[in-house]
């Protein structure tokens, strides 16, 4: 858990089999994406312009392919 930082806002990507599981999906400090437990994150609601900003950086950092279910420890 040495990738992620308290109180920081964590970008979520969709994954079923992991949500089904009890995890969350989420690209971490290093800049890849991982699965840690659910219970470990708060749901935050942000403006839509907030969204949209943060979703132009992070899409021209993330690769299109699907990588497969790695959980951090």
């Amino acid at each position: 858990m040495e990738d992620l930082e308290v109180r920081k806002v964590y970008q979520v990507l969709p994954d079923r089999e992991a949500s089904r599981e009890g995890y969350v999906r989420i690209i971490d400090e290093s800049g890849e994406d991982y699965i840690y437990p659910s219970d470990l994150f708060v749901p935050v609601k942000l403006p839509t312009a907030v969204v949209r900003r943060l979703r132009r950086q992070t899409d021209a950092k993330t690769p299109t392919a699907r990588r497969s279910i790695r959980r951090a420890g």
